[in-house]
């Protein structure tokens, strides 16, 4: 594999070709299966046992279950660059947010189930289409599918980048599972409240789990890395959606990241809520985030002292580099 960041020459990025190489990959795809047989993959710990078919809290049994293959245009620019982001969109999720907005997909079981081979050759049709990085869009509870995938993938010469797009619901012990597999880290923070958590998602311990595994993924790969066309190939970048009524706890989530991570954290701030799934019968979440909602999350951005980052204008989803970041 050649590289342009390198003068062509050999680089350490995707990691997951030295993985293969030595042969640990194959014994992170076997731990990771074994967490199938008492399901253990998720915060959850639902215990099914998904190894002979049975479905987990995440409405997903033994076989990968995909919704969607396609190259995605509208992530933050490093991720879509040019030629798009090659999105793998996984059925089923850990969550159970009132406001999910892939709803079809994520609670009511919208996909096909199909092999590791079928999900190779996903990857590989996504490269070959010029697609930047492999972007696996909820994939914790699918994550011994997409190793075993990886296997399939990498002798017929899978080689771009693989984005863990997740919303950010992780157990750290599974992380370290998939530490080398995992270029760049696509997290969600989503609440600084247990009882928004609660009552937006159903899971209260939320914030606890959520910030260990942010702190998890940075050990793994720090800030965000881009090349010369400005296209991530390592690191981190974390998502935050303003929510009405400030539901999301804007102040304290980016302190957090700001205390713990410094200002070489980029972070996404994401503008593009609106009510979905159950959210019209639970107020606020009924509404649409106000413009000066957003701007308050703005400023809190900057006051934050965070230095790297995409903002979106309002009413786009089309994200942009502000000028005071």
């Amino acid at each position: 594999m050649t590289d342009a960041r390198n003068g062509g020459a050999l680089t350490d990025w995707p990691r997951y070709i030295a993985l293969y190489r030595s042969g640990l990959l194959h014994e992170q795809a076997r731990l990771l299966k074994e967490c199938l047989a008492s399901c253990v993959l998720c915060p959850n710990m639902c215990g099914a046992n998904r190894s002979d078919g049975e479905v987990g809290l995440c409405r997903v049994g033994g076989a990968p279950q995909v919704a969607a293959i396609s190259i995605h245009p509208w992530e933050e620019p490093p991720i879509s660059g040019t030629r798009g982001s090659g999105t793998i969109f996984f059925s089923g999720c850990p969550m159970e947010c009132l406001f999910c907005q892939n709803y079809p997909i994520s609670q009511l079981g919208v996909g096909r189930v199909m092999d590791a081979a079928e999900l190779a050759e996903g990857m590989l049709d996504l490269q070959r289409r010029g697609a930047h990085n492999i972007n696996l869009v909820t994939p914790t509870h699918q994550a011994p599918f997409v190793v075993d995938a990886l296997l399939e993938a990498i002798p017929q010469g899978l080689q771009i980048p693989i984005v863990y797009n997740t919303n950010g619901y992780e157990r750290v012990e599974i992380l370290r599972l998939l530490e080398g597999v995992v270029d760049v880290y696509l997290p969600d923070a989503k609440y600084s409240d247990p009882s928004a958590a609660l009552f937006c998602s159903g899971r209260e311990d939320y914030l606890e789990v959520n910030r260990a595994a942010l702190l998890e993924m940075w050990r793994q790969v720090g800030p965000l890395d881009v090349d010369s066309d400005g296209i991530a190939y390592k690191g981190m970048m974390i998502r935050h959606l303003v929510l009405p009524g400030n539901l999301s706890g804007t102040r304290k989530c980016l302190e957090f990241l700001s205390s713990h991570m410094g200002g070489n954290v980029w972070v996404s701030l994401m503008n593009q809520y609106f009510p979905a799934y159950k959210a019209f019968d639970n107020p606020p979440l009924d509404r649409k985030i106000t413009e000066e909602e957003y701007e308050d999350a703005f400023r809190l951005l900057l006051e934050a002292g965070v230095d790297n980052g995409f903002a979106q204008g309002p009413d786009t989803c089309e994200f942009c580099v502000s000028p005071e970041l």
